[in-house]
């Protein structure tokens, strides 16, 4: 896997980036990381420390990034930080293959950065270093993965600070119907799409282009596949730069997986492994379906685990709302060709033979999720497992083994994979079982809505 010698526009050699900087024309630089719950997390540090230190040493961060829940909260269970070892720090190392200007922010650069401990040891836990150790299993093997992510949100006329305030009710949806593929309707929202193209593109991203999905005010971005790691990089910035932009226009979006009763956001992952030279290894033209023995037994693996390594697709209670049948969101553990009904579907042909994975939701971690189908994959091509027949038809009546139903379930699964152990290693297991597990416990303790409508008179 050779990475492209003809970087595109808006990304940055560091060399540049130090014109750039004496000429005035940058004097932020935003050094990031991704955490557990999929956020760009990091430090702006001025343009001139960054040339004289941080570009050399890295940045220190505080380890309990990793540690914990959506609200910042610090909480026990994590083997890496807790009051017990003092909080330390961990050392943000910058990618500069990841370094790029921010258009929708002033003056600003950003570099995407690894995490490591202050011995220089990598935390194993951060998310971008998972996908890294899935990524050297397979270089080993003498490959290396490309993957697009299709990411899905919703569009509101209320800003954030106001959607906050409201409690997130009686939010003003950016359409008033049905604008799957629709034209006039998402027209209305072509200021806001626009910018976050252009911006994207501005910040070194192939955008392909844009469509309405089928809930109210929902579209879909979608960007060219690159190498796996690129990808994964770009879907972090991509998304918090899409909420960045919103917010400036007076509107806010969401990605979370399911927020009404109406259609969820997905987020379908495609993947395709190739050899180093580039090669289709997933092709076989004599084959009557255009696929190679190895990506048979590549999408054999996902069935064998896609239960088992659903966490790493669903990783909220809310995630497991989306799974409803008839909804194109999956429920059924079943592969098809070109079959929008089962939980892997099989499209392309030469070169372009690929699988998507429709599991994920706009919630997902895609490190993690892409982790987990390299993990997968190398499981169902070193066991040499047989891929069952295709589902033809309706997957959802099909009577196909099921997609875990909630979080539990699926805490439960992981917890129990030797297959995900001897992947992944039990520190990164535990340590997301823990994340499951706070989240499950603080949304038991959580009185909702329909709690309150339900019994408030009634019960």
């Amino acid at each position: 896997m050779t990475p492209s010698t003809n970087p595109r526009p808006g990304m940055l050699p560091q060399s540049e980036l130090e014109r750039l900087i004496a000429d005035g024309e940058v004097d932020t630089v935003i050094v990031g990381f991704t955490d557990m719950q999929g956020r760009l997390i990091g430090k702006r540090i001025s343009a001139r420390l960054f040339v004289d230190d941080v570009a050399a040493h890295g940045a220190e961060c505080c380890n309990y990034l990793l540690a914990v829940d959506v609200d910042n909260n610090t909480v026990d269970g994590y083997a890496i930080s807790s009051w017990e070892t003092g909080y330390g720090d961990m050392v943000m190392t910058p990618d500069f293959s990841t370094l790029r200007l921010l258009p929708w922010q002033p003056a600003t650069a950003l570099v995407m950065a690894d995490l490591s401990w202050t011995d220089g040891t990598p935390v194993l836990q951060a998310p971008r270093t998972i996908l890294r150790t899935q990524l050297d299993r397979l270089a080993e093997r003498g490959m290396g993965a490309v993957a697009a992510t299709e990411l899905e949100f919703m569009v509101f006329d209320d800003s954030y600070r106001d959607a906050w305030k409201a409690d997130y009710r009686h939010l003003t949806a950016a359409t008033d119907y049905n604008i799957d593929y629709a034209m006039l309707a998402s027209t209305r929202m072509e200021p806001l799409l626009r910018d976050i193209r252009r911006g994207m593109e501005g910040a070194g991203m192939y955008c392909e282009g844009v469509k309405g999905e089928c809930n109210l005010g929902q579209q879909e971005i979608g960007f060219r596949y690159d190498e796996a790691l690129v990808t994964c990089d770009n879907h972090t910035i991509y998304k918090n730069g899409a909420k960045e932009i919103a917010d400036q226009h007076g509107k806010s979006l969401t990605f979370m997986a399911k927020f009404d009763e109406r259609e969820g956001n997905s987020c379908h992952i495609h993947i395709s492994f190739r050899g180093e030279d580039g090669s289709a290894v997933f092709a076989d033209e004599d084959d009557e379906l255009g696929m190679s023995a190895m990506f048979r037994s590549f999408i054999a693996g996902q069935l064998a685990t896609l239960r088992e390594f659903s966490l790493f697709y669903a990783p909220n209670v809310n995630s497991y709302k989306r799974f409803a049948d008839g909804s194109f969101a999956p429920t059924a553990v079943a592969w098809g060709m070109d079959n929008r009904t089962c939980s892997l579907r099989v499209v392309g042909h030469g070169p372009g033979m690929r699988m998507e994975c429709r599991a994920p939701g706009g919630d997902v971690n895609q490190y993690l999720a892409v982790a987990a189908l390299i993990a997968g994959g190398l499981h169902g091509i070193d066991q040499g497992l047989e891929l069952p027949e295709m589902t033809q038809g309706n997957a959802y009546t099909s009577g196909a083994e099921r997609l875990p139903t909630s979080l539990a379930e699926a805490t439960e699964l992981l917890d129990g994979s030797t297959i995900a152990r001897a992947a992944f290693g039990d520190d990164v297991v535990d340590h997301y079982l823990n994340y499951a597990r706070v989240e499950l416990k603080a949304f038991g303790a959580a009185v909702t809505d329909w709690e309150r409508r339900r019994g408030f008179e009634r019960l």
